[in-house]
């Protein structure tokens, strides 16, 4: 009997008391939503959340040197070579010597690569619609602004690993 009219209580209380919400329990919230979504869309097309945002890059930079892409990525260097890999055993980016330095590792996106990205943007804009669909346009902006300058301040992480997928 007492603990009906503790949880009674506490339902009374979580709704007319303001909680205290921390900007890292809402992140953790919206990207539990967007990721969840995103792989299953991309998974369509026999992509993962990681390979995407590789190939997005790859799609806006021509002939980029891998160790720079994992360096600006914060992507562990052995967790890019196994993503480069895997786009390249799908036919989606090559890797080649870079002509005049043949230590560097050139990576490219290919015609086929192109295509799926166009496709992978789409599925992408379609859930992030879906899970944003609460702000306007002007509001995205704002809060792609905010992100972008809350990123830049923040503490330095460590490159992120392919083991951190699963999480």
């Amino acid at each position: 009997m007492e603990s009906v009219k503790i949880e009674a209580m506490t339902a009374t209380v979580s709704t007319e008391l303001e909680v205290a919400e921390f900007a890292g329990q809402l992140f953790f919230r919206l990207w539990r939503a967007s990721h969840i979504r995103t792989a299953e869309a991309l998974g369509s097309l026999g992509l993962t959340p990681a390979l995407f945002a590789i190939l997005n890059v790859l799609g806006a930079r021509e002939g980029v040197i891998q160790q720079q892409l994992s360096s600006d990525m914060a992507i562990d260097p052995s967790a890019m070579v196994k993503l480069i890999n895997e786009l390249e055993d799908s036919g989606l980016a090559e890797r080649r010597r870079r002509p005049g330095d043949r230590r560097a590792w050139e990576v490219t996106i290919t015609p086929k690569g192109r295509r799926t990205l166009e496709r992978s943007r789409r599925l992408a804009g379609q859930v992030e619609d879906e899970v944003l669909g609460g702000l306007s346009t002007a509001d995205r902006r704002q809060l792609l602004t905010l992100l972008r300058r809350a990123l830049l301040s923040a503490p330095p992480q460590p490159p992120w690993r392919s083991e951190e997928e699963e999480d």
